[in-house]
């Protein structure tokens, strides 16, 4: 019992170190908050919810796949390797293709018009929410950007 509480532990810390070092894991992680938000403004099925959880999943798994594969290579070598830019190039290519696997089924999922409308409309009547929306984007913003500085060390 006690191994598998100190593999949580190291998995839960190195959660924390790859959303201090990754803007585009940050990124993503604010991208999922806000597709699981305004899912609930949709009439989802269970089969289009599990879609959505997987790949929001699949993606976090591949950025920590990624970061994984960039931290490997800077350790082999720091200078120039043709086999090294492949590996990070392929890694990052990973992420790339679930993304574009999330937009599609993002617009199949939720491009429709009237919906978008009904959304902004539940907004505008809802002065508050609409601040609190505004003020959530003010802190997406600050925490995507929040480690740049330190990444550049």
């Amino acid at each position: 019992m006690k191994k598998q509480l100190k593999s949580f532990k190291a998995a839960f810390v190195g959660i924390g170190n790859a959303v201090k070092s990754e803007g585009h894991l940050r990124f993503h992680l604010v991208a999922a908050f806000y597709v699981i938000v305004f899912s609930f403004f949709y009439d989802l099925s269970k089969a289009q919810w599990a879609v959505v959880l997987l790949l929001i999943g699949a993606i976090i798994a591949a950025e920590f796949f990624n970061t994984a594969v960039e931290n490997v290579c800077d350790l082999v070598t720091k200078e120039y390797n043709k086999r090294v830019k492949t590996a990070k190039d392929v890694s990052a290519a990973a992420v790339l293709v679930l993304s574009i696997a999330a937009v599609v089924v993002a617009f199949i999922f939720y491009f429709d018009l009237d919906r978008i409308q009904y959304i902004a409309m539940y907004f505008i009547a809802r002065p508050w929410l609409l601040i609190l929306f505004v003020i959530s984007l003010i802190i997406s913003v600050v925490f995507i950007g929040k480690f740049k500085a330190k990444e550049k060390k």
